[in-house]
């Protein structure tokens, strides 16, 4: 039987304050909420609900907790009041602000400025859907990441990761500034310390280190997800997972296809943020920066004929492997 998710607080909810209006978002740790505060201005309100270990009915306020988990609830409670504190303390126009963080209903809430924008997930779904090679160009996926970079940065500089770097989590505001939300902190301590069936991460964005229990994170951690974020706005789709990479590695056939298209220089940077090894990446922000800034004239590299055919006769051979796949399943169900 599956287990069902905890409920948003119901509208019109008064939490520290603040007057929910409605759900924004929900994940598999928290909730967002667009609330309003005593002077009627808008924010969005974040709360610390983990799916895997809470219940609550639909109209109740608290979280009930069995138990048997509630030390490790208690465990994530604590990494997401700390990461609120410490975001408090960052003032950055690529850092989301946080501006309040209480404890309330046997949780706790985190009150950040509320953004009107889209996410860049969603400018590459849209862009996605235009069918052409070039999903962005280079000029915007260099000057977009730079930004990001300027804040990241920052972010590492106060001894933080953000731990849950993907498009969704970038968000492009109305007023064309680029921002990360949605820090991972209270995430990575549920999964290294709990025993949950699988590590949950975004596919394709978490580098091979976070699926490791016993694996030291830093800096190289982000830019791991960086290079999977620059991966999808080449591509349109993310790269594959790392426990897929390190069973079996295709990144460099998968940018292989993006020769001509995008420079021999971006391509190279993505491989290097993407290195299973976290030692082989750029070890701080500010080299990755200053690789992406270089100056010159940018190399452009195509493919020669016998390549065009070689990846050609790949996606076939892979179209043939998945089509076995499916007739195997729909063998199982005949039997």
């Amino acid at each position: 039987m599956t287990k069902l998710k905890p409920a948003p607080l119901p509208p019109d909810s008064a939490i520290g304050g603040y007057r929910v209006v409605r759900k924004l978002a929900a994940g598999g740790f928290g909730v967002v909420y667009l609330a309003v505060d005593p002077e009627g201005q808008q924010v969005a309100i974040k709360e610390y609900l983990p799916s895997a270990l809470v219940m609550r009915a639909p109209g109740e306020l608290v979280p009930q907790v069995e138990p048997e988990k509630l030390s490790l609830y208690r465990l994530g409670l604590k990494s997401f009041f700390e990461e609120g504190r410490s975001l408090a303390q960052i003032s950055h126009p690529s850092v989301v602000s946080v501006f309040n963080f209480f404890r309330q209903n046997e949780t706790v809430y985190m009150v950040m400025n509320y953004l009107k924008g889209a996410s860049l997930q969603d400018f590459i779904v849209t862009a996605r859907s235009l069918k052409q090679r070039k999903i962005f160009r280079e000029s915007t996926i260099r000057s977009l990441f730079d930004e990001i970079l300027r804040g990241l940065r920052v972010v590492h500089q106060h001894k933080m990761l953000h731990l849950d770097l993907k498009p969704a989590n970038l968000i492009i505001t109305d007023s064309n500034r680029a921002v990360m939300l949605d820090f991972g902190a209270a995430r990575q301590v549920l999964n290294k310390e709990g025993n949950f069936t699988r590590p949950m991460y975004t596919p394709g964005f978490a580098a091979p280190e976070m699926y490791r229990r016993d694996s030291s994170m830093g800096p190289w951690t982000d830019i791991y997800a960086i290079g999977a974020c620059i991966y999808s706005c080449m591509h349109g789709y993310p790269p594959n997972d790392a426990p897929q990479r390190l069973d079996k590695d295709r990144l460099a056939l998968s940018l292989t296809r993006m020769r001509g298209v995008y420079s021999d220089d971006l391509i190279g940077t993505v491989q290097w943020c993407m290195s299973l090894d976290p030692l082989a990446r750029p070890q701080s922000v500010f080299a990755l920066q200053k690789e992406l800034s270089r100056e010159g004239e940018r190399r452009y590299t195509k493919l020669t004929v016998s390549e065009k055919v070689r990846l050609q006769f790949d996606d076939m051979l892979s179209d043939t492997k998945k089509s076995i796949k499916r007739l195997t399943r729909f063998g199982g169900h005949l039997k």
